[in-house]
């Protein structure tokens, strides 16, 4: 939980601060190596803690004899363990602009500093992201977050049909732009689904896809396609329509025939496939 995260650095970097200690922060290669170890639960953090903590307060002299070039070993093979290797598979078919800026804070990250380049590439990512929802603006949609999993009120053009297929048919209405901001909750949603035979995904409204939100969407396909649950799109258009062709989103995990141009064709296709 992000936000509980947060709030216990907050509150563990203002007792530090009273005895004279440094701020710190979370390290996400940490915790990327502890799970990758197998270490999945608040044990396996407070244990690695605990071991740093006997290391600085009783094996201080021993840990300095430790080469450094041994470290910068130990750190590029971690390094490598944790790269994103599905976004450097794709980096080709990406945008420039994302691909650009990628690149840029890696420089910055290995010859400026971290937090430049952090600074840098989170000012770049937001001018980015606000050009691409201004040239969107004909469409006439908010970016939002997706909602709790749960039954949603149907659209108009609906009808009965969650009614009649309610138990075995779910249709997700996504508004806006899918991007990083809830990318998450996209994944948090998967857990809560019940049991389904199909889940209809309507894209009518998502006039924008980022790179993070393609993947949740992609994680998420694969997850429902392993419990057997069929997956559908309706109305996948622009930008959202080209990147997931780009990386073989589709016709790769949902093929063509269950992307549909209209509600009213899947609605027909629902009828005469789920009993």
């Amino acid at each position: 939980d992000p936000d509980k995260e947060l709030l216990g650095q907050g509150i563990g970097n203002s007792i530090a601060a009273l005895f004279g200690g440094i701020p710190g922060a979370g390290a996400t290669i940490r915790t990327v190596v502890n799970i990758n170890s197998g270490g999945v639960t608040k044990l396996s953090g407070m244990v690695a803690g605990l071991l740093l903590l006997v290391v600085l307060l009783l094996l201080g002299p021993v840990a300095s004899k430790i080469p450094a070039a041994v470290l910068a070993g130990i750190l590029v093979t971690v390094g490598i363990g944790v790269m994103d290797y599905k976004g450097l598979k794709h980096i080709r078919r990406m945008p420039k602009s994302e691909v650009v800026v990628m690149f840029l804070v890696l420089f910055l990250t290995v010859f400026v500093g971290l937090i430049e380049a952090v600074a840098i590439g989170l000012i770049l990512s937001s001018l980015l992201f606000m050009k691409k929802i201004s040239d969107v603006i004909e469409h006439r949609t908010n970016s939002a977050p997706l909602q709790d999993f749960t039954r949603e009120m149907p659209w108009v053009d609906e009808g009965d049909i969650i009614e009649r297929m309610g138990q075995k048919v779910y249709i997700k209405h996504l508004e806006g732009a899918l991007f990083f901001g809830f990318a998450s909750r996209f994944q948090d949603m998967i857990k809560a689904l019940p049991e389904l035979e199909v889940v209809v995904i309507r894209m009518d409204k998502v006039p924008y896809v980022d790179q993070s939100g393609l993947y949740a969407m992609e994680d998420a396909i694969m997850d429902l396609q392993q419990q057997n649950i069929r997956v559908l799109f309706t109305d996948l258009h622009g930008q959202p329509k080209d990147l997931f062709e780009r990386i073989d989103l589709v016709p790769g995990l949902v093929a063509y025939e269950d992307c549909f141009e209209t509600f009213e064709e899947c609605s027909k296709w629902l009828k005469s496939h789920v009993n």
